[in-house]
């Protein structure tokens, strides 16, 4: 099966949307994220998800209004070195994460920017993480 760039399509993140016309597919991660206010000195940490080459779904632990812009950086190991890949990403939707997590608030992170450094370690990330969840 090829997806509309005649590719064979990454495999999606099971717990996916039925219809969801996402124009990259999502993959399950849990990575730690340090993210702060684009004009902020002030970091926070935070935890992805789930990821694809458009976007996150992060917790966070405090309510942001959509809109926002957020520098991120998400963290992760490869080999024996600690990677790290920085953008500036949009807050497009909000909600409550569960109920038994009160402090925790969902959110999905829209990429506005990333250098193309970045953007290679993304998609070699998704990669990794693509052929663990066949």
């Amino acid at each position: 099966m090829l997806n509309k760039d005649n590719h064979p399509p990454l495999q999606p993140q099971m717990d996916a949307v039925a219809g969801d016309k996402r124009r990259h597919p999502r993959f399950s991660v849990e990575l730690p994220l340090d993210y702060s206010d684009v004009n902020g000195k002030e970091i926070h940490g935070g935890i992805v998800a789930n990821a694809s080459e458009g976007g996150l779904l992060v917790y966070l632990p405090e309510r942001i209004e959509v809109g926002k812009l957020l520098k991120i950086e998400i963290l992760y190991v490869k080999g024996l070195d600690l990677e790290t890949i920085k953008a500036t990403a949009k807050i497009v939707w909000s909600d409550l994460a569960t109920a038994e997590s009160l402090r925790e608030h969902r959110y999905g992170l829209q990429f506005q920017f990333i250098e193309q450094g970045d953007f290679g370690r993304l998609v070699s990330l998704l990669k990794e993480v693509s052929t663990l969840q066949i």
